[in-house]
């Protein structure tokens, strides 16, 4: 375990800080921290990195409310580097993205246009979004409104339909079923209030 003040920070008194999706492992940022933005993370439990255009501390969220909760916070092997492992509320991106790393670059290959873990955390947050908000026209929070029993039921239906279309051997009727189980999946756990996070926890459990 390294001290904060053993990190080698560089002339500017600053160590590189990558953030990271603790629930997906998706990359959203890159950014800066000082000891005292460090410090300042650990005492609130959310990012706070050192803005090196304005030369001050700057707590993530703090204007947008797109805050990032701190998981873990670990040092690379020279200690000049850190990963902060977050739970985003919200985009990380100024832009709106959910990660400030979707730029291609020329010359080299295009990575995938999405990873499960990244749909379905975006998604997880749309649907979170929804419980809360209750948009009008939205099929999502006519599902909440309706209630647990419909959740359930539309839940089971899926799950039907999916093993219909998988006993009959059509692969993309069963792919497009398998997509709304997940969906009416996410869904239900939201009304029961849990997360991806505790799912994975207990998956990740069963892999020992």
């Amino acid at each position: 375990m390294i001290r904060v003040e053993d990190l080698k920070y560089d002339a500017q008194g600053l160590v590189p800080v990558v953030v990271q999706d603790a629930g997906t492992g998706e990359v959203l940022t890159q950014a800066y921290m000082s000891a005292d933005s460090l410090a300042r993370t650990r005492e609130l439990g959310q990012t706070v990195f050192y803005s090196r255009s304005r030369r001050t501390l700057w707590h993530k969220g703090e204007t947008s409310g797109h805050s990032q909760d701190v998981v873990a916070v670990t040092a690379d092997c020279d200690g000049d580097a850190l990963l902060v492992r977050v739970k985003p509320r919200g985009p990380a991106c100024h832009t709106g993205s959910r990660s400030c790393f979707f730029e291609p670059v020329e010359g080299f290959p295009s990575p995938p246009d999405q990873s499960f873990a990244r749909i379905t955390g975006e998604l997880e947050q749309v649907i979170r979004a929804r419980h809360s908000q209750r948009p009008e026209g939205s099929y999502t929070a006519r599902l909440f409104e309706r209630g647990k029993q419909r959740i359930l039921q539309k839940l089971g239906e899926e799950a039907t339909e999916t093993i219909i279309a998988g006993m009959s051997g059509d692969r993309e009727g069963m792919v497009r079923e398998a997509a709304d189980l997940l969906f009416h999946l996410l869904v239900a756990l939201r009304e029961a209030g849990i997360s991806l996070d505790e799912v994975a926890g207990e998956l990740r459990a069963r892999r020992r």
